[in-house]
């Protein structure tokens, strides 16, 4: 019987350690690919804006009605549970409902927005679907005709009591 290489190894090349190490190199680095892709995906930032012409626009219309608040001398207390947000205003304001929309910082599908029902002149109440923490943001609007917007962020001190001018 003769060997099948001269002084070679009698093992087929699928048993031998190095081929199998320099297949797993490139191997490595497609998972290595994927993972990251996976990763980009999943992960994707909300911050960033698709059409920031539009938003643009949009930003115009809410300082226009930020504006209004400020020259009709509206101003608001506004305070936080973990399942409720009052909302007393001073100003000229007889609406039955204002909106709250609460937007979390970093994930906008946590974002909500709440209907705020008058009880008694001057204040608003609604029931929170979902607690909300430091640095979300908050706009409170009055729909049209008679439309102004107040917004910010809602700092440590603000969860119990939270001023809003």
């Amino acid at each position: 019987m003769s060997e099948p290489f001269p002084g070679g190894d009698t093992e087929p090349w699928y048993r031998q350690f190095w081929p199998w190490f320099i297949f797993s190199l490139p191997a490595c680095v497609v998972v290595a690919g994927l993972v990251t892709v996976y990763i980009a995906i999943e992960g994707a930032d909300d911050l960033v804006v698709d059409d920031y012409y539009k938003d643009g626009l949009a930003i115009n219309r809410q300082l226009e009605k930020e504006q209004r608040a400020q020259n009709m001398g509206i101003t608001a207390q506004l305070s936080f549970s973990s399942e409720q947000v009052a909302l007393n205003v001073s100003g000229p304001i007889t609406a039955g409902e204002l909106t709250l929309l609460l937007s979390h910082p970093m994930e906008a599908d946590r974002d909500f927005s709440v209907a705020l029902r008058r009880i008694a002149p001057g204040s608003y109440q609604a029931v929170l679907p979902h607690p909300v923490g430091l640095h979300w943001h908050w706009i409170v609007e009055m729909p049209p005709p008679d439309s102004w917007r107040l917004d910010g962020s809602i700092q440590a001190s603000d969860i119990g009591n939270a001023a809003i001018n």
